[in-house]
């Protein structure tokens, strides 16, 4: 928005042309994104109290936990809309990825605050019913993946050795898994559904101590901006041997926006926090994530960096899968960060540690752009 006005007043003074660098833009969006969650938070705080959201608390809660009943939620809410209009803003709207990753935040925050509401609103812990998050969920991600396969078959690029469907492996050169091969680009809406809602649920999961999920989003957002600049410029991605993809580059602007509202919305969240995201955050923030890695196509290379996100997913599939076909945990309690509460861990003690270990496999992640 302010892109194509700041183009418009360089009809008449040259400086305003400076807003085209996508470098500047990103820097702005950051700043924007922040200084709205940083405003807005203790008016958002302060509402939510108003009108009694309060985080329920469940009963089989490690120990500590129940003094987190009644503390706001929703907050997730403050993130998107940060995200939102910083992106707005700053971004090139007629780059269809914007849109497409907007979109998908959408559906998935409604969702997500249809199931926050219900939950306050009726007392009722399941929330949205399962059928009614799978369709729009569904309807969310396989539409972005139609819509990014018809992209995808339009823009293929001379000057790049890959196809635009293709699953790649990091540290390889040339290695990849042929999703193009099936008709009609099956396989690849099939895979960009299954990543958008393993990642989305994921996050999910890992939302349940102070600050937890919030810090590794916005770290995973900022090693897929440095993929999504890189494989946005065809000199960068031959000379680092992966995809040429046209409209990648402006993803940048929405990931420095996710880096800015996360981290201004980690302020109120750190521990003791005074409000939580909720599903509406987690969910929306999961999505985009997926979104973004297979636009950029580094699916395998997100879930590395996400490794934090996976290792909660798969505890809880490990955990449910044993109860039911051995009636034993494998697990003291599961998602993950809960086992260690029970091993007496401080939840700043889980928080911080996880926080390290996204740390070290995002800079692993970022490794792939030159061990190929």
């Amino acid at each position: 928005m302010l892109l194509w006005l700041f183009e418009l007043l360089g009809g008449y003074d040259s400086t305003f042309l400076v807003v085209r660098y996508l470098t500047l833009r990103t820097l702005l969006s950051v700043m924007t994104a922040l200084i709205i969650g940083l405003f807005l938070g203790p008016i958002m705080i302060r509402k939510l109290r108003e009108l009694k959201y309060g985080q329920a608390v469940s009963s089989f809660a490690p120990e500590g936990h129940a003094q987190k009943m009644g503390t706001p939620t929703m907050g997730g809410v403050l993130v998107l809309m940060s995200i939102g209009i910083s992106t707005l803003l700053w971004a090139d709207l007629s780059n269809p990825y914007v849109w497409i990753v907007l979109g998908v935040m959408v559906i998935f925050g409604a969702v997500g605050w249809a199931d926050d509401w219900i939950k306050i609103r009726y007392k009722d812990n399941a929330g949205l019913p399962a059928r009614k998050k799978f369709l729009w969920t569904s309807i969310a991600s396989l539409g972005a993946g139609i819509a990014l396969y018809y992209i995808a078959q339009s823009q293929a690029h001379p000057v790049t050795t890959h196809n635009m469907l293709d699953l790649l492996i990091p540290f390889f050169k040339n290695l990849h898994i042929p999703l193009s091969m099936v008709p009609y680009g099956l396989a690849f809406i099939a895979f960009t559904y299954l990543v958008i809602n393993g990642a989305s649920n994921a996050v999910n999961l890992t939302d349940g101590l102070d600050g937890l999920a919030i810090m590794p989003v916005v770290l995973v957002a900022a090693g897929l901006g440095v993929f999504a600049y890189l494989s946005g410029d065809v000199r960068f991605a031959n000379y680092l041997h992966i995809p040429y993809i046209k409209y990648t580059s402006e993803l940048v602007v929405i990931c420095s926006a996710m880096v800015g509202s996360g981290l201004a919305f980690l302020w109120y969240n750190a521990h003791p926090a005074q409000i939580f995201m909720g599903d509406v955050g987690a969910l929306a923030l999961g999505a985009m994530l997926g979104t973004i890695a297979v636009m950029v196509r580094q699916e395998i290379v997100f879930a590395i960096m996400g490794g934090v996100f996976v290792m909660e997913a798969i505890s809880v599939f490990l955990q449910i899968g044993s109860l039911r076909m051995r009636n034993k945990r494998v697990f003291l309690m599961a998602p993950l960060h809960h086992h260690y509460e029970k091993q007496g861990w401080k939840e700043t003690q889980v928080v911080i540690r996880f926080w390290i270990i996204t740390i070290f496999l995002v800079v692993v992640g970022l490794m792939t752009l030159k061990l190929r």
